[in-house]
């Protein structure tokens, strides 16, 4: 191989690692303390958009940053925490938030899970109760041909069947 062309399929294999996101600025807290409270108990009730599994308090990621610095501009501009949920969820849709809004569209996310138990419950139950089919008893005629195969030399014992366990 060329030099050349080692050298463009090494730099290739260096452009995934240049592509990663970079670093969140750090964050800057509010001065008033009490500013910095709300939107500390704001951080942990709205999720990352990225990460999803993690609120924009404990994420990493860039936009979890930007996440935090605009809840923190909102509430030193004098909004309220409710109006801040509102915009968050304009923005990013009713998943931002780890407790959605009930409303029309978020049934199935509130009700869902108690559903598929009450689903899962009558199933089991349906299951339990099903009577296992009778047999209709043998006539007497079958009962006399049964016996007499039983009693014929046709008929062998399995020889790979346990002996029975009632000692004789």
């Amino acid at each position: 191989m060329r030099p050349a062309a080692f050298l463009v399929a090494l730099s290739l294999l260096a452009v995934p690692v240049m592509a990663q996101e970079p670093a969140a600025p750090p964050d800057r807290p509010l001065p008033d303390a009490a500013q910095e409270a709300r939107a500390q108990g704001l951080f942990e009730v709205v999720r990352c958009v990225v990460c999803q599994h993690e609120s924009v308090a404990d994420s990493p990621a860039g936009i979890a940053g930007d996440m935090r610095r605009l809840i923190r501009e909102e509430i030193a501009g004098g909004a309220t925490d409710q109006a801040i949920k509102d915009d968050l969820v304009r923005r990013y849709g009713d998943y931002v938030l780890f407790t959605p809004p009930m409303r029309t569209g978020t049934w199935l996310l509130w009700f869902g899970p108690a559903l598929l138990v009450l689903a899962g419950g009558a199933a089991l139950i349906a299951f339990l109760r099903r009577c296992p089919a009778a047999t209709a008893p043998l006539s007497p005629d079958e009962e006399r041909r049964l016996a007499d195969l039983l009693q014929s030399e046709t008929v062998r014992p399995d020889p790979d069947a346990s002996p029975p366990h009632d000692g004789r």
